[in-house]
């Protein structure tokens, strides 16, 4: 990590999901150049917190603000807020399935109007993922859904953005594609893109990132280096499936021991 300062800040975000109240006061900085994950069990309020930043919750948050490169973001429309730098992948890839792999990557260029940049940003795309050149003029729909995760990504950074926020990228990939999105993901971050990646592959999220985050209920219980969080007992048991002698109570206990906000 060559960390500068901070790309986003998060303040005591408060944000109402339909009639779940999702999160409870939620604080963040993602460091310039890092790649930072949030971990936690379904329902936990990860994927609120990527939604709540690109403004795709109506009306949110309820309080707290958000700062990307030091202006405020929060209320603004999502447009707006890809316009400032920051692209999304969500959970399930959403690639337009009728339309074709080059289609789909220039829809990630749609606000841009250098035409020699975005052409060549496609050929470091395909760098990234020789399978799409091949795939070129193939519906995405037809793709794998290893292809279409890699589509995703490459529509991301058509945007050329400056961070990049990731919606559990391993979803549903065989564990070879995991290691290989995993690998390409790191190499994205290397090349000078600031990641917030939200996934529940805990072991291989927290291998490439420099930051780690826990989420409880809408609210972090836990923040540290992410090679120390892949050493903490705790973490194993609870999210990486390493059993130990804890039980259900002691769970509990180091929940509350470990409340971070």
């Amino acid at each position: 990590m060559s960390s500068l300062s901070p790309l986003l800040e998060i303040k005591n975000i408060e944000t109402f999901y339909r009639l779940i109240y999702a999160l409870r006061g939620v604080s963040l900085t993602v460091e310039q150049g890092a790649i930072t994950t949030i971990l936690g069990n379904n329902g936990a309020g990860k994927s609120t917190v990527l939604k709540t930043v690109m403004g795709l919750i109506e009306d949110q948050p309820d309080k707290g603000t958000i700062e990307f490169m030091g202006k405020r973001i929060d209320g603004k429309d999502p447009e707006e807020i890809v316009r400032m730098g920051i692209s999304y992948v969500p959970e399930g890839r959403e690639v337009f399935e009728e339309l074709s792999v080059k289609e789909n990557l220039l829809m990630g260029a749609y606000i841009r109007r250098d035409r020699r940049g975005i052409k060549e940003d496609f050929q470091q795309i395909y760098g990234y993922f020789p399978i799409l050149k091949e795939r070129e003029d193939q519906w995405a729909g037809t793709l794998s859904g290893g292809e279409q995760q890699m589509l995703a990504l490459g529509r991301a950074l058509m945007n050329r953005p400056k961070l990049l926020l990731l919606d559990e990228p391993s979803l549903g990939l065989s564990p070879i594609l995991v290691k290989e999105i995993f690998g390409i993901i790191k190499a994205i971050n290397e090349e000078g893109v600031t990641i917030l990646l939200v996934e529940q592959n805990a072991r291989m999220a927290l291998a490439i990132s420099d930051v780690g985050l826990i989420l409880e209920n809408g609210r972090f219980v836990m923040k540290g280096k992410s090679e120390e969080l892949l050493k903490d007992k705790d973490v194993q048991e609870f999210y990486m499936g390493v059993r130990s002698e804890e039980s259900a109570k002691g769970y509990q206990r180091w929940k509350r021991k470990k409340r971070w906000r």
